[in-house]
């Protein structure tokens, strides 16, 4: 038996949703009849479009608390309603917490990741009482262990999570509040991260369903949240990571199978010519987002969810400046 997920009439926000698994997202809205915004510094190089129907694009920098509020405020007056408020937009460089003269840097992720998701909440927060709707955190599973290299987008992205669940608990029964949690997810940047298709698919072998997620499975995810079906979840997590990563032990370990097991997933080179411009992970996915290139960090105003990093024996050998455009989970 199949369940549709029919949303029809509602009108749903979506940050960053211009490319990578913000654009997935905002597909997956639109194939299940929603009324879909996207939102992003800068315009999509395509329209966003699925089932016939097309994403309306506003440009917006979400890190301006003015300019968020009146696009909350004409996006519901032009649609007459907002119904669901999904938090994408993110991403980090790869920065290694080393000297002083980086902390502005860091701080401008944790900006990014953190305070512009609160600000956009907040905006659309008197809307979404109305319709009693409800707002997906997009997060990462780099807030949910270490993230070296990433240390501020994983700590960002912890708080987000608990920022939700805060949300949660302080909005009910008017607005539920859940969380997304992507791994490793397949975007069109994800050469840069892995390499070409024989490194995309090495990495993909390394989770335990045997490949990287597509942006619209982490649609799917967001919009079961946002749907009817989900009306009694709030303060959720939900994680779509394939299974995780498999623990580095088993690599070593030689008792109860735990070697043989870990062999039947073939070794991955992340170090080796193929990923000579490559990020290990996050291209979104977190699962996360795909950076902004043309900032330093600035640089991920845009990016969607995905974790490149999850994957990566060797981003602490890279310089910054390769890692721009990783997206994150």
């Amino acid at each position: 038996m199949s369940i549709a997920l029919d949303l029809t009439g509602r009108v749903v926000v979506v940050t960053g949703g211009t490319r990578g698994v913000g654009a997935g997202i905002a597909r997956a809205f639109l194939r299940a009849g929603a009324q879909v915004s996207v939102c992003a510094r800068r315009p999509p190089a395509q329209p966003v479009q699925e089932a016939g129907r097309e994403a309306e694009f506003t440009a917006v920098d979400l890190r301006d608390a003015g300019a968020v509020t009146a696009f909350f405020d004409a996006a519901a007056e032009r649609h007459g309603r907002l119904d669901v408020l999904v938090n994408n937009a993110g991403g980090t460089p790869f920065r290694l917490l080393g000297t002083a003269e980086d902390a502005a840097r860091h701080l401008r992720v944790l900006e990014l990741n953190l305070l512009a998701p609160l600000t956009a909440s907040l905006a659309a927060l008197p809307h979404l009482r109305r319709s009693r709707g409800c707002v997906v955190m997009v997060g990462s599973v780099s807030g949910t262990r270490p993230s070296p290299g990433t240390a501020a987008y994983g700590a960002a992205k912890a708080g987000l999570a608990n920022l939700a669940s805060s949300m949660a608990v302080e909005w009910a029964p008017e607005v539920r509040v859940n969380t997304v949690v992507p791994g490793m997810v397949r975007t069109e940047l994800s050469h840069l991260h892995y390499g070409d298709e024989a490194g995309v698919a090495a990495v993909g072998a390394t989770v335990p369903l045997g490949r990287l997620a597509e942006p619209e499975e982490i649609g799917a995810a967001c919009v079961f949240l946002a749907s009817p079906q989900a009306g009694y979840i709030t303060g959720a997590a939900l994680t779509v990571h394939g299974g995780g990563e498999r623990p580095a032990f088993l690599a070593a370990a030689n008792a109860n199978g735990a070697a043989t097991a870990d062999r039947e997933a073939p070794p991955v080179d992340l170090a080796g010519p193929a990923r000579a411009g490559s990020v290990g992970a996050g291209g979104t996915t977190d699962n996360t987002g795909t950076a902004d290139t043309a900032g330093e960090a600035d640089e991920a105003d845009e990016a969607d969810a995905g974790d490149p990093f999850s994957a990566s024996r060797t981003q602490r050998q890279r310089p910054a400046k390769e890692h721009r455009d990783a997206q994150l989970p």
